[in-house]
């Protein structure tokens, strides 16, 4: 029997946006494969299927495309429920639960930050319902090493090539092709690396086929998802440079190609489910420097020692989740979302007519500024996603270039 699409209806689960907003959480460097179509919708290839996402102020919509040889084809709007398509429904809602990271009740870490940093109590208004994805740990790592000294509209742009290339199509979306994101056996052929060069990787073309190979073939069936937190222990006594598992998670994979402490901490983070983990690129030193008195004394430049201060102070200052308040700042400090930090303001001219007791009116004319909430804008939020930069700060760079800077007299 061929195989067909199926496509299900519109289903829906409680989630406030204090709690999820997609609309940031899919597009602040974490995930690079979501496509934001004309309709509002959120669409990505997960697991064998096209998921789709929307919302409203108080619930998440979803609905699936799968291919599957069990299912003819079904337009939206069926009134039969199959034992099948029950399944398939509870094992999607289970997915969009693991992979949105739903289960942390994310308003109360919201106020536990903001009752120990004030500055993140000033900028977290506007950036509520950032959660960390539960991404496949590969797919990370190789999104990540994909981010060195990057930004999100190319990473994006060559994470989609790879799937293009090398991951299973799934199905379309009007004219869109959506692939899967290929295993890591699937870039260990002899070729791989010319032909993503080819693609426009550049140096990373190397990083990917040979950290492929070490994955696929040097290392033991599910050695990276062992790297994962499996117990999610919630001990406020975590050290300041994190957890064992974390740092022992940490150092291995930094033996694979075109991983540094930043790719490490990312896949860490929103990869392997390491709350703790913070990654430090431009951005959050440049946060560190600006609200956090780092760039003087001995932690004026980054340097691997300043990295890790910078992660431990976060890690003290938020706890065993650091990673998660440290996203809602990287997020507050893209072009991206520069909108949101700038207030509505619009100037209105009012007529005020006085009449007096003989009878004469008199007219005057008042200028008033109305300054309108975040609330009020969000129509201006839908064109937001801009060119923006997520560079990774290579140390050993970073102190060749300081290096060849000339003195100004």
């Amino acid at each position: 029997m061929a195989a067909s699409l199926r496509v299900s209806e519109w289903r829906k689960l409680s989630v406030s946006l204090a709690e999820l907003c997609i609309d940031t959480t899919l597009r602040c460097g974490q995930s690079f494969r979501w496509k934001k179509l004309d309709n509002d919708e959120w669409s990505c290839a997960l697991q064998g299927r096209i998921l789709s996402l929307k919302q409203d102020a108080s619930h998440l919509h979803y609905r699936t495309i799968k291919l599957d040889a069990a299912y003819p084809l079904t337009p939206p709007g069926s009134s039969s429920t199959s034992p099948l398509e029950s399944q398939d429904e509870d094992e999607t809602e289970t997915l969009i639960r693991h992979y949105l990271n739903l289960s942390p009740d994310l308003a109360s870490l919201y106020e536990q930050w903001s009752s120990v940093d004030s500055n993140f109590k000033k900028r977290a208004p506007k950036f509520t319902g950032v959660r960390i994805l539960k991404q496949d740990a590969w797919e990370a790592l190789v999104g990540f090493i994909c981010s060195s000294n990057n930004n999100i509209v190319r990473i994006s742009q060559m994470v989609n090539n790879l799937c293009l290339h090398y991951g299973p199509l799934i199905g379309h979306i009007g004219e869109i092709p959506f692939h899967d994101f290929p295993p890591p056996e699937a870039l260990t052929g002899p070729k791989v690396e010319s032909h993503l060069r080819e693609l426009g990787f550049g140096y990373r073309a190397g990083y990917i086929a040979k950290t492929a190979l070490i994955v696929a073939k040097d290392r033991p069936e599910g050695w990276l998802q062992s790297l994962s937190n499996q117990n999610q222990d919630q001990n406020p006594k975590m050290p300041p440079g994190g957890r064992e598992g974390y740092r022992s998670a940490h150092e291995e994979l930094l033996q694979l190609q075109g991983v540094g402490p930043k790719v490490a901490d990312c896949v860490c983070l929103m990869g392997l489910g390491w709350g703790e983990a913070v990654p430090v690129d431009t951005h959050v030193w440049q946060i560190a420097q600006r609200d956090y008195k780092f760039g003087k004394g001995k932690h004026k430049s980054l340097t691997k020692a300043t990295y890790d201060a910078v992660g431990d102070h976060f890690r003290q200052l938020w706890g065993i989740e650091a990673g998660w308040a440290h996203s809602v700042l990287f997020a507050a400090d893209l072009k991206t979302f520069s909108e949101r930090l700038k207030p509505k303001i619009e100037v209105d001219v009012d007529e005020i007519k006085v009449k007096k007791e003989d009878g004469t009116v008199l007219e005057s004319k008042v200028i008033v500024k109305r300054e309108y909430a975040i609330e009020d804008m969000k129509e201006n939020f839908k064109d937001e996603f801009k060119d923006e930069e997520v560079s990774e700060l290579a140390i050993e760079s970073s102190r060749s270039q300081r290096a060849k800077r000339r003195r100004v007299m």
